[in-house]
């Protein structure tokens, strides 16, 4: 069976495993932003995370979340949500499947189970840019580093530097109208490829949101960001994903990509 190369963000992982050898200067933007999305190696990834949704005022809410990552047989980034606590958003489960093997320009489908609701309901394109559960990300946040590379212009911008790591800075255009920015500016390290900053800038061409790598730790041999955080610039809040448990490689059944699963919380 070959090793499928899991292509995730979702809500854990800007982010994941040390990648071997340096980037000339002269790299190609586009294969750079593709070695950053792509630096894990696994056939799944599973993990419990813990976001902290803290208030201009300073006041914070939490979720705590499961969350499963496997590939399809046709390399599409999937992703299963699992809401745990607290209990007004228990048993909420949320499903991106990516279409990175299709056209460019397609975007993943996505599909959300709520227990107030008792149906799976699938989230329109127009909705890309509304708040994932109340948190500072948005649907297209949740699906943003599985887009397939060919979905984006990329360019090189002048080289720069996030908390002292040299970075490439790659600015980001979707050939999409559909997706919620027009442009993204990454800050990808030039000796692992860790994406340690990532600038949103919405269709006024007006920088709304950063996402960060706050915490690096070697997990199975894979270097894996164990905190990262989204803030929304003009609302002054911001929420933090703490990843408590993450294991690589763990069994995850087909089923639970499924509608099924998002109804009833079992894989069959």
């Amino acid at each position: 069976m070959r090793s499928l190369k899991t292509k995730v963000f979702c809500i854990l992982s800007v982010l994941l495993a040390l990648s071997t050898g340096l980037w000339g200067q002269s790299g190609d933007a586009a294969a750079i932003v593709d070695k950053s999305r792509n630096r894990i190696k696994a056939d799944t990834i599973s993990t419990r995370s813990r976001m902290v949704i803290t208030a201009k005022n300073g006041s914070t809410t939490e979720r705590v979340i499961d969350q499963y990552s496997k590939d399809d047989a046709s390399g599409n980034a999937r992703t299963m949500i699992v809401f745990q606590a607290p209990a007004t958003v228990a048993g909420t489960r949320f499903l991106t499947m990516g279409n990175s093997g299709g056209a460019a320009g397609k975007a993943n489908d996505q599909m959300i189970f709520m227990p107030s609701l008792g149906k799976v309901r699938r989230i329109a394109a127009s909705e890309g840019s509304g708040s994932f559960m109340g948190t500072d990300l948005s649907y297209d946040d949740i699906s943003s580093t599985s887009r397939s590379v060919d979905r984006d212009t990329h360019r090189i911008l002048p080289e720069g530097s996030h908390n002292g790591n040299a970075c490439y800075v790659i600015e980001s255009t979707p050939v999409d109208s559909g997706f919620a920015y027009s442009k993204m500016i990454q800050y990808i390290d030039k000796n692992n490829f860790v994406a340690w900053k990532i600038e949103l800038y919405n269709k006024r061409n007006v920088h709304v949101k950063t996402m960060e790598t706050v915490e690096l730790k070697d997990v199975q041999g894979r270097l894996t960001a164990m905190v990262i955080r989204m803030s929304s610039l003009q609302a002054g809040t911001f929420t933090t994903v703490n990843t408590e448990v993450i294991k690589y490689d763990d069994p995850v059944p087909e089923g639970v990509f499924t509608a099924r699963y998002l109804e009833t919380g079992r894989p069959q």
